[in-house]
């Protein structure tokens, strides 16, 4: 598991109520159920409201995958698409049959069945190709409904400061309760706020950088295996897939 979200997450959390401790205010005091209420579920239904059904069933899973998804490891992949490649090249793509089961990524074990199997190499990349796309997709779709609740948010807490400052100004019979009734209107747009810029559009970015890395990794693998497939070198195979890595740092060539 990354711990960077929970890091991050917590680390504006203690900051936010820090500093209302450091002013001698009282934490407590801002978790008012109705603003809380009407901020985190009128979000929520918002947001419903303009994605698809699946997108929303899928909301809890996206959730729990934002704070405990693996990081992605494509280097991993590249050792053991470059030590398969070398096996291929002395014994034949058919000596690959009974090293597929030890492979752990199941897309790069997928690719290898695909290829043992005789598929075209244009027909693997297209179908493989393909469920990468639709993966980029669906990830796409997560953030997004990630995204949208932050942009509600800020402005549900406004409706509820409204509705809660109408409340205030339709009695104002007892002056001596006027300011605690309005700190306790401004409690909604609090909230608002702060569950956008803590916790929606970070959560947002987390899925679609967790998507990102996981697609690339698939390329990286999909490239592999049609390496594999046409026969390259596995010297040549490792130069490619490792130019692909993020952090790849082109090798010098010795002066002249």
């Amino acid at each position: 598991m990354d711990p960077a979200t929970i890091i991050g997450v917590g680390a504006a959390l203690v900051a936010i109520f820090g500093s209302v401790v450091m002013e001698g205010g009282d934490p407590m005091a801002i978790f008012i159920p109705a603003p809380m209420v009407l901020v985190f579920v009128g979000t929520f239904g918002a947001a419903c409201a303009g994605a698809m059904f699946d997108d929303v069933k899928a909301l809890p899973k996206q959730l729990i995958r934002a704070f405990t998804a693996k990081p992605s490891t494509p280097g991993d992949s590249v050792d053991v698409i470059v030590a398969l490649a070398g096996r291929a090249r002395r014994e034949g793509l058919l000596s690959l049959e009974g090293e597929i089961a030890a492979v752990e990524n199941p897309f790069l074990k997928r690719a290898l069945e695909m290829a043992v199997d005789g598929t075209d190499a244009d027909e693997l990349g297209e179908i493989l190709g393909a469920e990468i796309d639709a993966k980029r997709a669906g990830d796409g779709a997560a953030a997004k409904l990630f995204h949208d609740m932050g942009g509600f948010s800020p402005t549900i807490g406004i409706i509820g400061t409204v509705l809660g400052l109408v409340h205030v100004l339709g009695d104002l019979s007892d002056p001596s309760t006027l300011g605690s009734k309005i700190a306790s209107a401004f409690v909604a747009t609090l909230w608002g706020v702060l569950s956008a810029n803590v916790f929606f559009f970070p959560l947002a970015n987390r899925l679609k950088r967790v998507g990102e890395a996981e697609c690339e990794e698939m390329e990286l693998a999909l490239e592999g295996v049609i390496a594999i497939q046409a026969g390259s070198n596995p010297r040549l195979i490792a130069q490619k897939l490792q130019s692909m890595l993020p952090n790849f740092v082109p090798p010098e060539k010795d002066a002249a």
